[in-house]
């Protein structure tokens, strides 16, 4: 219903609008796109400058109808601006300048004007802000998404957008679903961040084209561009707990096409056991990765066009007491240990011809094996995957403004998955092999709406047919709305379908001395998520603001969330089709100062919580407030940059740990804050950066309940609200050949 009366209200402000604008794209001689190129009416401070897509979009004005276009390095084009509502430029190089400077200040993080989807652009401008060492540490300065620890013995990680756990956010890396099954428990910490060219994050529904499974939001990954990239780039990182990483890549081009290939390198710290309960306060981690992507062409110039990446990551982690020894017999005679060694292999590619200017047809397709033997304590988990993605999409610009896209899509996952025990003095039931095999063909339609470049709409709609569950729909709708020339009012509303991964989703399960007792087959999760959001941005002589306001609300309609209080000895996984809620609330400003100083502050709220027997039980680890601030200094030279950001956490509630309770362990955990801070500085070709996190060295101390028992009855890791490895110095150097 809700979606029908978002269409209703789009149609009335089509009766509303009232003004005209102009969008359109520049580019240069070669079709690549030109970013930052100034576009404005002749005689008017009425302005623009294009994205990061070499787009832009204008009010008309009544004064005059000329429009120039210019950029630092190319001829400037006058374009008399009449009937045509769509334009692209293609401005000339200055042929008589030996040498051009470009000069000008990329945002490191900014939300689009232009698209009709709330969607919040990092850059790598803003990653080198931190560490960023793998995606999990590339969101320090975001306020949406939160990196949260599944398992801290092996430090593994999931992204949560809104308070929901990651497996209801879609991770895209390069606009494919590789992130999924086996390779969601590590998935986000194997790829460095100096691989990353930019990160979109979309809250809420979103488009149908990715898929079925993005419930409450997307994170697209953008890997580096071979056209774009540093001809040799090297990034070395140290930490004081001897922690190393070593990333280097190299760009070049072969006759039409260009290729980036890119090594990466992790090798393990130290032993730390700071709070003394025996157990490693950090995983040794041994990783290595090659990537290597080639790219043909534009997509958004006339012909074919093509991009194809491939990736190998070999990585083994060991966590556990500080007697463990990775080569040693596990059973309960020894030290507790867990260990973990995959293998995965990946490779994608998008390959598209476009006819004209209106019509285009685009193949995505990637293929992902995993390959993984871990241990924890004395259960034995083996794992193996191989799944393939393929996506065929037709283009259609109609009517001189909207857009529609339709296809096919198919995902087909074999999963097989073995658990075992070495020694079962508990009496656990849950070892045995579980297999899952998914072939889901879909198709899909998708329509852009404009009117009068001032409101658009955009619905979406896919059906797949799930073998073992049978056909289901996906309908989303999102709707944009200009009130004023700065300030925008977006709604979106939709469902979201997923099946579940128990063990790689729920890796504490493997962790803990509880016994995982399955009650009934489970079903797929299903949602429904609606929100809105408000942006307005502000221009003074000195000051560029931006204020955003967020409230979405995610309703299950049936949901897999474990049941750890209801048995202290057993994690009672069902399903769940009472009410189930989330609701975010999410409030920011984003400053500029005199385009060098910059600061910015998130509020977050969050509900989550689930309605059993008319009592309201609020769900565990997350904070129901949350704020994060950064401030940025850097100097019209850019000779330095200084970085500084904080982190404070509300209270969160627990799992009920029953008789561990003597032990101390409360059912909230406490509030706490961070601090990091870095500074860079910058030469031609090199980049020497030092920083620390935590700087007040917060940890929360002895996480892991029965840790003196390991092999216990009432072992387990899954209460683990706060950083644990204390504070973190660290250096880093970065050289690059243009």
């Amino acid at each position: 219903m809700r979606i029908f009366l978002l269409i209703f209200f789009s149609l009335l402000v089509q009766q509303i609008a009232y003004s005209q604008k102009v969008t359109g794209k520049v580019l240069d001689n070669n079709k690549e796109v030109l970013i930052g190129a100034s576009v404005y009416w002749l005689g008017t401070t009425n302005g623009t400058s294009t994205d990061t897509y070499g787009r832009f979009e204008i009010s008309e004005t009544e004064s005059t109808n000329r429009l120039i276009v210019s950029f630092i390095g190319y001829q400037s084009d006058t374009i008399t601006v009449l009937s045509q509502k769509h334009l692209v430029v293609r401005l000339k190089e200055e042929v008589l300048l030996e040498e051009v400077i470009i000069s000008g200040r990329k945002e490191g993080a900014y939300i689009s004007k232009i698209d009709p989807i709330k969607t919040k652009t990092i850059t790598q401008d803003e990653l080198t802000k931190g560490a960023c060492c793998d995606l999990a540490g590339c969101f320090g300065t975001d306020g949406s998404v939160q990196p949260t620890t599944t398992n801290i013995v092996t430090n593994s990680k999931e992204l949560r957008i809104m308070g929901l756990s990651g497996v209801y956010s879609q991770v895209l890396i390069d606009g494919m679903p590789l992130i999924q099954g086996l390779p969601y428990t590590y998935g986000i910490s194997s790829y460095p961040g100096t691989l990353v060219e930019n990160i979109f994050v979309v809250i809420g529904a979103n488009s149908v084209l990715q898929g079925f499974e993005s419930i409450n939001g997307q994170i697209n990954i953008q890997l580096k561009n071979p056209k774009e990239s540093d001809k040799f780039f090297v990034n070395l990182y140290a930490n004081n707990f001897l922690e190393q990483q070593a990333n280097i890549s190299y760009s070049k081009k072969f006759k039409k096409w260009r290729t980036l290939l890119a090594v990466h390198s992790t090798q393990p710290g130290k032993k730390i056991d700071r709070d003394q309960d025996t157990f490693r306060d950090l995983p040794q981690t041994t990783k290595y990765s090659i990537f290597n992507k080639w790219k043909l062409g534009d997509p958004n110039t006339w012909g074919f066009h093509s991009m194809i990446g491939l990736r190998y990551v070999d990585e083994g982690r060991v966590g556990g007491q500080m007697g463990f020894d990775v080569n040693t017999k596990l059973d309960t005679s020894n030290y507790y240990g867990q260990k973990v060694a995959y293998s995965q292999a990946e490779l994608y590619t998008k390959t598209g011809y476009r006819f004209d200017d209106k019509k285009s047809l685009v193949l995505l397709s990637s293929m992902v094996y995993h390959d993984q033997k871990s241990s924890f304590g004395t259960t034995r988990y083996d794992a193996k995957q191989l799944s393939f993605y393929g996506n065929l999409q037709y283009e259609l610009k109609w009517n001189k403004t909207h857009l529609l896209k339709a296809g096919l899509s198919l995902r087909n996952n074999e999963i097989n998955e073995q658990v075992s025990f070495l020694e079962n003095s508990l009496g656990r039931t849950y070892d045995g092999i579980y297999n899952k095999e998914e072939i889901i063909p879909g198709v899909f339609v998708e329509n852009v709406f404009n009117w009068k470049a001032r409101a658009t709409l955009i619905t979406g709609l896919r059906v797949d047919h799930d073998k073992k569950n049978g056909s289901f729909a996906t309908p989303r709708a999102m709707f944009k709305f200009n009130i004023t020339e700065n300030t925008t009012l977006r709604l979106s509303g939709g469902t979201g379908y997923r099946t579940v991964n128990l063990f790689s989703e729920n890796i504490n399960l493997l962790a803990s001395s509880r016994d995982v007792v399955i009650t009934e087959e489970l079903k797929p999760e299903t949602a429904i998520n609606w929100g809105a959001n408000l942006v307005q941005t502000k221009y003074w002589d000195n000051l560029t603001a931006t204020f955003g306001v967020d409230f979405y609300r995610t309703q299950f309609t049936n949901q897999i969330f474990p049941d750890y209080d209801t048995d202290h000895t057993k994690a009672i996984i069902s399903n769940f089709s009472g009410t189930s809620i989330s609701n975010g609330l999410q409030v920011e400003t984003m400053l500029k100062f005199y385009e060098v100083f910059n600061f910015t502050i998130s509020f977050n709220y969050l509900d989550v919580y689930q309605m059993i027997n008319d009592h309201k039980k609020i769900l565990p680890f997350n904070p129901k407030y949350k704020v994060i601030s950064s401030f940025s200094y850097k100097p019209k030279s850019k000779k330095w940059h200084a970085d500084v950001n904080l982190h404070w956490h509300g209270k969160q509630y627990l799992v009920d740990a029953g008789p561990i309770y003597e032990l101390g362990e409360p059912s909230q955990s406490k509030e706490y804050y961070l601090v990091n801070a870095q500074f860079t500085k910058v030469w031609k070709r090199f980049d020497v950066y030092i920083g620390c996190e935590n700087i007040f060295d917060y940890r929360q101390v002895k996480p892991i309940e029965g840790w003196q028992d390991p092999f216990g009855s009432y072992f387990d890791t899954s209460n683990v609200w706060g950083p644990t490895r204390g504070r973190e110095f660290y250096m880093g150097l970065r050289f690059r050949v243009k």
